[in-house]
């Protein structure tokens, strides 16, 4: 297998690591203000009225600020004392994009309150031509930081120079 195209060395590194592997990054500037409006379309939404829980499915949309979330389904979880939005647990192949980079996962956690987005299963995290990958993620949306956990991977594309 040859590595140069067009005279210009293209460079895949797979950087493995054992099942407790870490790695942080650093994602660009989320504006993702707890206490900004969150918004969220769906096909359809199902209120519990004994839990409480309010459900969205189908070709489901959350923003909040610069955050944009889509997934098949989203569970709003209230506050049993304050009765305000705590967190909200959002699955079937998620999508999170911000404008600098873009993260899919099987499913998420919201912390609203927390301002922190934790993503599960398969996650893959796009930032220009470089990827990484790993089973979790959780990202402080205030500070863009974010820690990447178990069987961490990721491909390095060097810019063309």
């Amino acid at each position: 297998m040859g590595l140069f195209k067009t005279g210009a060395l293209a460079l895949f590194v797979f950087f493995a690591t054992s099942a407790a592997a870490q790695t942080n990054l650093t994602l660009g500037a989320v504006n993702a203000d707890p206490g900004a409006p969150v918004e969220i379309s769906a096909d359809s939404l199902n209120v519990d009225q004994d839990t409480g829980v309010a459900t969205f499915s189908g070709n489901v949309e959350v923003g909040q600020g610069d955050m944009k979330l889509a997934a098949a389904e989203v569970v709003v979880n209230y506050n049993d004392q304050s009765g305000d939005i705590d967190s909200l647990t959002i699955t079937g192949g998620v999508t999170f994009v911000t404008p600098t980079e873009a993260a899919e996962a099987q499913r998420a956690e919201y912390d609203i309150a927390g301002g922190t987005l934790l993503l599960v299963g398969e996650v893959l995290v796009t930032q220009g031509a470089s990827a990484i990958s790993a089973d979790r993620m959780r990202i402080d949306l205030q500070t863009g930081n974010a820690q990447m956990e178990g069987r961490v991977r990721t491909i390095l594309n060097p810019e063309d120079g």
